[in-house]
C-alpha cells in the first residue's frame, strides 16, 4: 500500500502510454536481447550504419553477426536468404523509413526485427518484432517498448531510475551545458544493464506526455526546415503524412557547418563515429557519418527556433559564396 500524507512527490498529469500494448522495458538494446533470447536466434544481420551499443546484447549472448551496407536511400543494398534461426535487423532511420520497413517485412516476414529507436510514432507491423527507445524523443532517463509474440519465461526485476535524472533536472534549472557531463554519465550507466521492467518513475513520466501535440510540433518544425533546405540537401529523405521525424537530416559537404552551429549554441550530434572504424573511407556509411548534420526539430521548439537555425546556416552559405567570388 502506498503511503498517505507526508511530503509531496513530483506532480505529473496521468494520461497513458503511447505504446499501450507493448512490453515496457528499461532500454532498447535490452529489447533486442529479449528477442534474441526468446527466439533463440543464432545469427543476426545488422547495418554498418548503427550505434555500437547494438552489439552489446549480441556479444553478450555470443551470437554470430554480419554487417550489411545501405544505399543512399538508407535501405539495404542486398537481400539475404535467412534460416529460421537467423534475424535481419533494420533501423527506421530518423523516423522516415516506414515504407522501407514494410517492404522488408514482406521480404523477411517474422525474421525481421525493426529498430524504431528513431521512429517512436511509427506503428508496429503485426507479427513483426519491433522496439522503441523513449529517451530519443522525450526527457526521460531510460525506457523502451517492445512488440513481440514470443515471451521469456522468467520474472523480470523492475528498474529504478531516480539516480539517472540529474542531467534532466540540471537542464531545466541551470542550462544544457551544465548538465552535459551528467548526460554522458547517464549514457554510461545504461551500459551492460540486465533486462528489467520499466521503472515506476519513467512509467509515470511517459504517461504525462501530450503525444498528439508533440507529434504535430515535430512535423511542423520538420516542414519549416525542409521547405528551406531541401534544395540544398544532398539527399532526399522523403516525408509523408505518417512520418514523425526524430530530427531533420541535412546531408551536406559544408565541412565547417557543424562547428558553426555548435558555436551558436545549436547542438547537433554526430551519428555514429564507431562506423568510421567499421567501414572504409569510400563507403557510403563513412561519408554519411562525416556529412550528416542532424538538425533539432523536437517539441521544445517552434518557428522562431527553426528560423534561428536557418539564419545561422544561411549566413554560413553567404560567407562561403563570398569566399568563392573573391577567389
Amino acid at each position: 500500500m502506498n503511503c498517505i500524507g507526508g511530503y509531496f512527490e513530483l506532480e505529473l498529469r496521468t494520461v497513458e502510454h503511447y505504446h499501450q500494448n507493448a512490453l515496457k522495458l528499461n532500454t532498447a538494446r535490452n529489447c533486442l536481447e529479449y528477442l534474441l533470447r526468446a527466439k533463440e536466434y543464432r545469427k543476426i544481420f545488422i547495418p554498418y550504419y548503427t550505434c555500437e551499443v547494438i552489439l552489446e546484447p549480441i556479444k553478450k549472448l555470443k551470437i554470430d553477426y554480419e554487417f550489411y551496407h545501405i544505399n543512399q536511400k538508407l535501405e539495404p543494398k542486398n537481400k539475404y536468404k535467412l534460416s529460421n534461426r537467423e534475424a535481419f535487423l533494420y533501423t527506421n532511420y530518423f523516423g522516415l523509413k516506414q515504407e522501407a520497413v514494410q517492404d522488408l517485412a514482406n521480404c523477411y516476414n517474422k525474421n525481421l526485427i525493426v529498430d524504431n529507436s528513431q521512429a517512436f510514432y511509427a506503428k508496429p507491423i503485426e507479427g513483426i518484432d519491433t522496439f522503441y527507445s523513449a529517451r530519443k524523443f522525450f526527457g526521460v532517463p531510460d525506457g523502451a517498448y517492445l512488440y513481440t509474440n514470443k515471451y521469456l519465461e522468467e520474472k523480470l526485476e523492475q528498474d529504478i531510475s531516480y539516480t539517472r535524472m540529474l542531467h534532466l533536472l540540471k537542464r531545466i534549472d541551470i542550462g544544457a551545458e551544465a548538465g552535459y557531463s551528467d548526460f554522458q554519465q547517464n549514457d554510461s550507466l545504461l551500459n551492460n544493464q540486465p533486462i528489467k521492467r520499466m521503472s515506476n518513475l519513467t512509467d509515470k513520466l511517459l504517461k504525462s506526455i501530450n503525444y498528439e501535440e508533440t507529434k504535430l510540433r515535430r512535423r511542423k518544425n520538420y516542414e519549416i526546415l525542409s521547405n528551406e533546405l531541401q534544395n540544398d540537401n544532398q539527399i532526399d529523405f522523403g516525408f509523408d503524412e505518417s512520418s514523425v521525424p526524430m530530427l531533420y537530416p541535412y546531408f551536406s559537404k559544408r565541412n565547417k557547418l557543424r562547428k558553426k552551429l555548435i558555436k551558436n549554441k545549436i547542438f547537433v550530434a554526430k551519428f555514429w563515429e564507431n562506423v568510421l572504424g567499421w567501414c572504409n573511407s569510400n563507403s557510403f556509411e563513412y561519408k554519411f557519418v562525416e556529412m550528416l548534420i542532424p538538425l533539432p526539430i523536437d517539441q521544445r521548439y517552434a518557428k522562431n527556433e527553426m528560423l534561428k537555425i536557418m539564419e545561422v546556416m544561411n549566413h554560413d552559405i553567404e560567407r562561403e559564396n563570398s569566399n568563392i567570388k573573391s577567389n
